[in-house]
């Protein structure tokens, strides 16, 4: 088995030999053991959880580069009519501790019919998609959820 040895982020330059296809949950991992589009068993093990993102690479003792791609996920990309009801709509998603990414004048989240039904509630409007979900690092917080 392969180890990799660090990550470089997207735009960096060198020979990509393979490839591994993640979604979102696979992307944020301390340690995990990978298999790329060739078949090639790869541990990804560092001392504190890691976020990958389409586009990295990960580096292998040997040097070589193994890109990281996304996989499609089932998404709901939400829009509204104003800049502030686009605001208002992504607290609403923020104030439920939910994964969210944002694009041009929309954002993406995870398909779930819960949520879809309160956006479209509060006037949003919805487009289920498939992409790659980057969504955004969870900011650490410490008051309790009772």
């Amino acid at each position: 088995m392969k180890r990799v040895s660090e990550i470089r982020r997207a735009g960096a330059s060198g020979p990509v030999v393979d490839r591994v296809v993640l979604d979102a949950d696979d992307r944020q991992r301390r340690r995990i053991v990978l298999t790329s589009d060739e078949g090639t068993k790869l541990l990804l093990d560092f001392p504190s959880p890691v976020t990958l993102h389409d586009g990295d690479a990960l580096v292998l003792d040997d040097g070589s580069l193994i890109a990281v791609a996304g996989r499609a996920e089932p998404l709901i990309e939400v829009s509204a009519k104003t800049p502030l009801d686009l605001v208002r709509l992504a607290w609403h998603i923020g104030n439920r501790h939910t994964d969210i990414q944002f694009v041009a004048q929309a954002f993406r989240i995870r398909h779930d019919h819960v949520l879809e039904e309160m956006v479209r509630g509060l006037g949003g409007v919805i487009k289920a998609i498939e992409a790659s979900f980057d969504p955004e690092p969870a900011a650490p917080h410490s008051h309790p959820h009772a």
